[in-house]
């Protein structure tokens, strides 16, 4: 399996409900695109509150490395990564993303 992170700064004027349709927006790839295992979306409630302006993010689970390409090849995954960039503070700065191997 492949843990797809993402963590997001959005800009300050990003409201709440805007964060919300973009991870709905997620969740609709998820019906599209073979080998997604789960979605998992929302801000930070950590008590050690060590975010560091990154208060967003999701965790896709996918079968294999060739699900991860399908999600990120698909045309819908291209047009929501073209509006988290847009929405994040320095634009991909503002966004982290890590892709790990969790064995089975």
């Amino acid at each position: 399996m492949i843990r797809h992170i993402v963590l997001i700064k959005f800009n300050p004027d990003v409201t709440e409900e805007t964060i919300a349709e973009l991870f709905q927006e997620l969740r609709e790839i998820e019906k599209q695109v073979p080998g997604i295992r789960d979605i998992t979306s929302g801000r930070s409630e950590s008590p050690e509150k060590i975010e560091r302006g990154y208060m967003h993010g999701f965790v896709v689970d996918f079968d294999d490395w060739d699900a991860l390409e399908r999600y990120q090849t698909h045309p819908d995954h291209k047009a929501l990564g073209a509006k988290l960039v847009a929405n994040a503070i320095g634009g991909i700065d503002g966004i982290l993303v890590l892709d790990i191997p969790v064995p089975a």
